[in-house]
């Protein structure tokens, strides 16, 4: 349970700090957006941020095997890292149209689970 717990926050984090990192990109897009100063773009990005940690931090506190969660802080970090990439390959093929995911997008995202398994397999 733990387990999935840490992940779902995970996914949860990941989606916010996707948002707040590359949502602001389609701002122009939008009446309300087109005129932001780079400022106040940062300070929107910062309070979407603000939700990432909400998730991020119990995430790993809870997730943490000395913490008596189930992941090791390698583990942690290469389950965040293949989240971080499946939400930003949704995002950009549901919100970024115009940006078209290669052969070598998917060969590279397959690699880094490859990676996972690595990391995960105990030797």
């Amino acid at each position: 349970m733990k387990a999935l717990r840490t992940i779902g926050f995970l996914f949860i984090s990941n989606t916010f700090m996707t948002f707040a990192w590359y949502g602001h990109l389609k701002f122009k897009e939008y009446a309300w957006g087109k005129n932001l100063s780079l400022i106040a773009i940062i300070l929107i990005s910062w309070g979407l941020a603000f939700f990432e940690y909400l998730f991020q931090v119990p995430a790993n506190e809870g997730g943490f095997k000395e913490n008596g969660g189930p992941f090791s802080l390698v583990e942690l970090k290469t389950i965040q890292e293949a989240i971080t990439l499946t939400v930003f390959m949704v995002f950009t093929t549901l919100l970024f149209k115009n940006e078209k995911l290669g052969w070598n997008h998917l060969v590279g995202f397959g690699l880094i689970v490859l990676a996972v398994f690595v990391i995960f397999k105990k030797w």
